[in-house]
């Protein structure tokens, strides 16, 4: 793990690195020493590492939880070069969002067929990550958890039952279709957060992927509104979420 820029602010200290070919980012308290719980997330498609729904995410895990956080992107996004076959899909998925087909009934297979893809690489990728930072004395080994929605649903699903480290998981905004299998691997505690007008992911879909989940302990939060609609109200339960099982 290389570190390429260090910034802090509010309390928040900003560490840019690249792992191999991987660029990452990881957030910490500023002065931040000894073992502390770590949450990786996932971004959504066509974004990247320091999109603003993680940069917003992360100040609040850190800053409010005492929490480390660690971000990086995907093959073919963010500070990755792009790769034609990934970018060919994604550019004619978005192009079938953009025509308004049906509530997404055609769109999600094609969707579900580019996560799984990808997940074949981010999986390893993920768990190398997690190893090195937890090597950092700032970080340590303490309970690790998961937040990643639409992508990194789709990502997370793979990751989170492949990796014994994560004790809870926040997901959503994806379907069963491809990650059904996998989902019944999974375990520990998860919220779950299905938007009931998504336009991307058929709300059958959503459904059947939380049915899916093996956890004893799941909660399904639905609300109105659009793929990239979800409630600014649902960050603070997961906080609390996060709060009952990253000790």
């Amino acid at each position: 793990m290389r570190f390429t820029s260090e910034t802090s602010s509010d309390g928040v200290s900003e560490q840019l690195f690249t792992l191999g070919e991987i660029p990452g980012v990881l957030w910490t308290p500023e002065d931040a020493t000894g073992p502390r719980p770590l949450v990786l997330m996932g971004h959504g498609g066509g974004q990247h590492k320091k999109a603003p729904g993680i940069v917003f995410r992360a100040g609040r895990f850190v800053a409010e939880c005492g929490y480390a956080v660690v971000a990086v992107d995907v093959p073919s996004h963010g500070d990755r070069p792009k790769e034609e076959e990934y970018d060919r899909i994604a550019t004619a998925n978005q192009a079938r969002a953009d025509a308004g087909e049906e509530a997404g009934e055609e769109l999600a297979p094609l969707i579900a067929s580019f996560q799984a893809l990808v997940a074949r690489r981010t999986v390893p990728e993920w768990r190398a990550v997690l190893d090195a930072v937890q090597e950092l004395d700032h970080v340590g080994t303490g309970p690790v958890g998961y937040w990643g929605v639409s992508l990194g649903c789709g990502l997370g699903v793979p990751f989170v039952a492949a990796e014994p480290r994560v004790q809870a998981a926040v997901l959503g905004l994806g379907g069963a279709l491809s990650s059904a299998g996998d989902a019944a691997r999974i375990t520990v505690p998860v919220e779950f957060l299905v938007q009931w007008d998504d336009e991307r992911v058929p709300r059958a879909q959503s459904l059947a992927l939380f049915d899916a989940l093996g956890s004893a302990e799941k909660t399904l939060h639905a609300n109105p509104g659009k793929h990239a609609e979800i409630p600014l109200f649902e960050m603070d339960s997961t906080l609390r979420f996060f709060a009952r099982h990253l000790r």
